[in-house]
């Protein structure tokens, strides 16, 4: 009986997680296509479409890395 009571609790911090993850990968997803959005409409100021073009290109990293993390849960 204890045992399914661990389980309960373990599939439930899972579950927690998963959407944790779910709702980080939409945050940078969104905040990567605002940085690359804001920089294709700047046309006078170099360095920061840089900066900015930097700033999406870490959001795809971090994404992926949220991807994978998210798809490694759900295979346990």
């Amino acid at each position: 009986m204890g045992l399914n009571i661990f389980n309960e609790k373990n599939r439930e911090g899972k579950e927690n997680l998963d959407e944790i993850l779910e709702n980080s990968i939409e945050i940078e997803e969104d905040l990567m296509r605002t940085y690359l959005i804001t920089a294709e409409r700047i046309h006078d100021d170099d360095e920061l479409k840089e900066r900015l073009e930097n700033f999406a290109e870490g959001n795809a990293k971090r994404t992926k890395q949220l991807i994978d993390e998210l798809n490694e849960s759900k295979e346990k």
